[in-house]
């Protein structure tokens, strides 16, 4: 017997970050979407807990316990008092090190997965307690949808969305670490006060109406000028797809994907081509949202 759970990537349509707290970490208001990109677990019983893993730059995902499929299937073992003796299987479709959640949604596929091989009776409450353990992202991969995190990003609200946003995504030729790009943001930040972060009134409305063109309008992310101050060259694939057309040009979370609003799919279509074109990054995708959080296949 095997259970595979399919899980959605993220794009962050604002990320207000406010300053470094006593433990690192900082506090978000941070207002997620799923998106049409998706990663497959697959767990299967086995001697011991292994990782294997295939996709776009599989070769980039580790397949030790640090990985957080591996780290899921631990934790909820750990709870319930079983060995975590599993076989995960990861099919990668969402960008490795891409600003997308691609490994915190493996780590809430593996949850949920293991969780119904195991007929282990975990509550949604539990699910989603072990998931921000695991990590600030991790939850929302678990619900999918909509929905705004605060506190570091797992203490998730769910939000209504009036429509299908229509969404192009630019992989760029490296990754970038998401600790390095909030280390860049404290140290742009170095000096001057930062405002408590706080979800835009606009931007919950124009989800809440399906409105594009006011999305467009209220889309943001602190992080962007660290992650540009760290790999400039985003900048030129941010103006190829204004150019393009594009309603919104923004780094997706801490990068280095960068994400690109459309009016519609036909529109999404023309602005990929010219991405394509454009030279300025390594693979384009299309993609629409919302989609439903993690799903028992």
């Amino acid at each position: 017997m095997s259970v595979t759970v399919r899980v959605p990537a993220k794009v962050n349509v604002q990320l207000a970050v406010g300053a470094a707290r006593p433990d690192g970490f900082h506090d978000l208001a941070n207002v997620f979407l799923a998106v049409g990109l998706y990663d497959e677990v697959t767990v299967t019983p086995a001697d011991e807990l292994r990782v294997t893993c295939e996709g776009p730059d599989a070769d980039q995902v580790p397949l030790d316990h640090t990985n957080l499929a591996a780290r899921a299937a631990i934790a909820l073992a750990e709870r319930r008092g079983i060995e975590p003796a599993v076989h995960l299987h990861i099919a990668k479709d969402i960008p490795v090190a891409g600003g997308m959640a691609g490994g915190s949604a493996d780590g809430a596929g593996a949850l949920l997965a293991c969780n119904t091989l195991w007929n282990a009776g975990a509550s949604r409450a539990e699910l989603l307690a072990i998931c921000a353990d695991l990590g600030s992202d991790v939850p929302f991969s678990l619900i999918g949808g909509a929905a705004l995190g605060v506190g570091r990003g797992e203490q998730l609200t769910t939000l209504d969305v009036g429509g299908s946003f229509h969404w192009v995504f630019a992989m760029a030729e490296r990754g970038l670490s998401t600790p390095a790009v909030f280390r860049e943001f404290d140290r742009l930040a170095e000096g001057r006060e930062i405002p408590e972060p706080v979800a835009s009134a606009d931007l919950l409305d124009a989800l809440a109406k399906g409105d594009a063109q006011a999305l467009a309008a209220a889309v943001s992310n602190d992080l962007q000028p660290a992650a540009l101050s760290l790999f400039p060259e985003l900048a030129d694939t941010l103006d190829a797809g204004r150019g393009a057309g594009a309603l919104a040009a923004l780094v997706s979370g801490s990068g280095p994907t960068t994400a690109f609003l459309t009016r519609d799919a036909e529109s999404a279509e023309k602005v990929a081509a010219a991405l394509r074109a454009s030279g300025t990054c390594r693979a384009v995708r299309v993609a629409s949202g919302p989609a439903a959080g993690a799903t028992v296949l």
